[in-house]
């Protein structure tokens, strides 16, 4: 029986696969990280910070929340749509 992955490991596929198809090197986040950290989210050791996701999705050159929403969408096709309708019922919600 094979255990269930876990989130941060979803997180590094979705980093990976990312990178990979902007064809960007690990290198390419001297600035911001090590290759070696990079590899280490890439292979799920390790889980980023809020902060750190930033600057990830700024050398990627995309929003954070596509970093994050790929790699929530690989577990449930419906995240997405679930996340929307959260965050709708979140808005209409009165806060005194």
């Amino acid at each position: 029986m094979t255990s269930q992955p876990t989130h941060h490991n979803h997180f590094g596929k979705a980093l990976q696969r990312i990178r990979k198809a902007k064809g960007i090197s690990q290198e390419a986040f001297a600035l911001t990280s090590s290759r070696t950290y990079v590899s280490t989210l890439e292979r799920g050791l390790k889980s980023p910070t809020l902060s750190k996701i930033d600057e990830l999705a700024e050398v990627l050159g995309v929003h954070p929340l596509t970093l994050l929403m790929a790699a929530y969408s690989d577990q449930d096709e419906g995240v997405i749509a679930n996340a929307r309708k959260e965050l709708s019922a979140l808005n209409r919600t009165k806060i005194d």
